[in-house]
């Protein structure tokens, strides 16, 4: 089978790929097997010394690799380098925390020794998706490599060459043979993978519906494994706000990467007492984005990754609107293959797709509410639960919400992202398990009980 990858700015085909057979599956699983166990029984030390070599790969190709995924997926090339840049920090930082991570740790007890031991649990099937294709796969192949796990790939098809260059770097780096690698397979051929023996885990960034397909698979294998779905994170702006510095972040969380982030902010839940402001001047800022061509530096707002992602936006703005939301602005495509206005839909309620929904795509859902009291139900009234932010003058209030707020990371005056210093992942129908920090690192890991009478 034929898989071809489009350029989301103009339509045309960049890459054209054959998918793997079963006998190139099997040489690569059985490969992995093959090199689990050396680099299993190396060091600590060793295993930092690659993941440098690693993170100083990616900083001498992160012209390369930029034009690639500006090409493959329509990531504006600032938003590309700082990508780049992200995931060599988090070789560093894993190369640099992981011994502190994975030591032994003592227990006392009536034993004359017990302790807590992290052994790696051998390969890691990874399903990535496509809006983040280097950082979704650093995010967990960092921490997997350092812990002694070896990983296999099969990321999304439209980003096939993200993929391989991930695989260069690791092999120029000398990374040994069979520690990672690609499979470039469809998502039946990667059901079959799974519930090889030779896999003993999965994580998978994408969809509530990849998630259950995936999850029930593992679960059906008695395999472990980490979800991190999709998301609708409340903004929630208070009335004591610094409107300019709510309205600057709003703009950046919501149409960065094009809206197509899991954790940018989707519902805007304003506070009715400054409600007309902020949404004033949001407006104001967001139609000054300018859509068009990633690869030009002018362009601040680049397309979407593909044109049935773009259609599919589109008629959950349509029907949003027909149930009674208000555009302000945008709410519809361009001309280019697969670009989409900078868009916001006010009066949003209950019962419409952008309020229920998770609208992947560069459309702002403004909900006003009372008080905090309000803001804060409507802000846990969604079956997802990735991030959210508060946006107040008072810190200590902002806390006291954010703690209130049912998600996996709470951000004060501070856009949601993720840090390779502090645990990411979700709640409810946002997926479970963690990635990053010494969370991440354990969670494909035998956490082993040693007691010595």
């Amino acid at each position: 089978m034929t898989v071809a990858t489009i350029n989301p700015a103009n339509g045309q085909v960049e890459y054209t790929l054959e998918l793997m057979g079963a006998p190139a599956v099997e040489a690569i699983l059985a490969a992995s097997a093959g090199a689990f166990p050396g680099w299993a029984a190396r060091s600590v030390v060793e295993r930092g010394d690659f993941l440098r070599k690693v993170a100083a790969g990616l900083r001498a190709r992160r012209e390369d690799i930029q034009q690639v995924m500006t090409a493959e997926m329509g990531k504006l090339r600032k938003e590309a380098l700082a990508e780049i840049d992200k995931c060599a920090d988090a070789c560093d930082y894993y190369a640099a925390h992981a011994a502190d991570y994975l030591r032994d740790q003592p227990i006392a007890t009536e034993a004359s020794s017990s302790y807590v031991r992290f052994e790696p649990i051998g390969c890691v099937l990874a399903v990535m998706p496509w809006n983040f294709p280097l950082w979704q796969v650093f995010r967990f192949l960092a921490p997997a490599l350092m812990s002694g796990n070896v990983a296999v790939l099969k990321h999304a098809s439209n980003v096939p060459r993200c993929a391989d260059l991930i695989a260069e770097v690791l092999a120029d780096a000398g990374v040994p043979a069979g520690v990672f690698a690609v499979l470039h397979i469809d998502n039946d051929q990667a059901a079959e993978v799974l519930r090889d023996r030779r896999i003993a885990a999965v994580t998978l960034t994408g969809s509530e519906r990849a998630g259950r397909s995936i999850a029930a698979n593992a679960g059906d294998q008695l395999k472990k494994c980490v979800m991190e779905l999709g998301g609708s994170d409340a903004f929630v702006v208070l009335e004591d706000v610094d409107l300019d510095k709510a309205v600057a972040a709003a703009v950046a969380s919501r149409f960065g990467n094009a809206g197509q982030t899991c954790i940018a902010a989707k519902r805007f839940i304003v506070v009715q007492a400054i409600a007309d402001a902020f949404v004033q001047r949001f407006v104001e800022a967001a139609s000054k984005l300018r859509l068009g061509d990633p690869a030009d530096a002018a362009t601040t707002l680049a397309p979407m990754a593909r044109q049935d992602l773009r259609d599919e936006l589109h008629k959950q703005v349509l029907s949003s609107i027909e149930k009674g939301a208000r555009p302000l602005l945008g709410c519809r495509a361009d001309d280019s293959y697969a670009g989409y206005l900078a868009s916001i839909l006010d009066a949003v309620a209950p019962g419409m797709p952008a309020y229920d929904e998770e609208l992947f795509g560069p459309v702002a859902s403004i909900l006003r509410v009372a008080d905090e009291a309000e803001a804060i139900r409507i802000a846990n009234d969604t079956p997802f639960g990735l991030g959210g932010s508060v946006w107040t003058g008072d810190p200590e209030r902002g806390n006291r919400v954010a703690r209130q707020l049912q998600c996996g990371a709470a951000f004060v005056n501070a856009v949601v992202k993720s840090d390779v210093r502090l645990p990411f992942g979700g709640s409810k129908r946002s997926g479970f398990g963690r990635e990053l920090a010494e969370h991440g690192i354990r969670e494909f890991m035998n956490i082993k009980t040693v007691y010595v009478a």
